[in-house]
């Protein structure tokens, strides 16, 4: 498993390998994978704080070299809100629009939202990337970006069958 280190702004973790390659190519953009986990419980669904930008969103986070695109989802869900779930499907993949982080480093995600199902756990902040963890009725959502909502209502849609292996 790819190690986290502390990236200076914020003090918020940044896989090693991304770490390595802003060394070598500066802010210039990067294509990187990522997942949101839409994790729900009955009519509710998971929600972090993000501590860089104060936003609520889904878990989500990039997909580590190597890694499966369903156990980094469930790996994330994990390291940033303490429950386990359980990956019923891919809802949508898309791509973001192009990112300037706070840093000045660029980048582009290619995003693979994934419907979960709760399977146990106390909800909680579980490092330093968000300041807050909440379940929320899904007709009953706090202010976030419009972008965030659409990977919700997806994964919420979602009634298809996925090979996930």
């Amino acid at each position: 498993m790819v190690r986290l280190r502390r990236c200076r702004w914020r003090g918020l973790p940044i896989p090693d390998f991304i770490v390595e390659l802003r060394q070598r190519i500066g802010h210039d953009p990067l294509w990187l994978p990522g997942i949101t986990a839409v994790v729900l419980r009955g009519t509710e669904v998971l929600l972090v704080r993000r501590s860089d930008n104060g936003a609520w969103t889904p878990v989500t986070g990039i997909v580590d070299p190597g890694e499966h695109p369903v156990l980094a989802a469930a790996r994330e869900v994990m390291e940033e809100t303490g429950v386990s779930c359980e990956i019923e499907g891919l809802a949508w993949v898309n791509i973001s629009d192009p990112v300037v982080h706070v840093n000045g480093d660029r980048a582009q995600y290619l995003d693979h939202t994934f419907r979960c199902r709760y399977l146990e756990g106390e909800a909680r902040v579980g490092d330093e990337e968000s300041t807050d963890v909440g379940w929320f009725e899904v007709d009953a959502l706090p202010a976030m970006a419009p972008l965030m909502i659409d990977r919700i209502r997806r994964a919420v849609a979602y009634t298809g069958r996925t090979d996930l292996d």
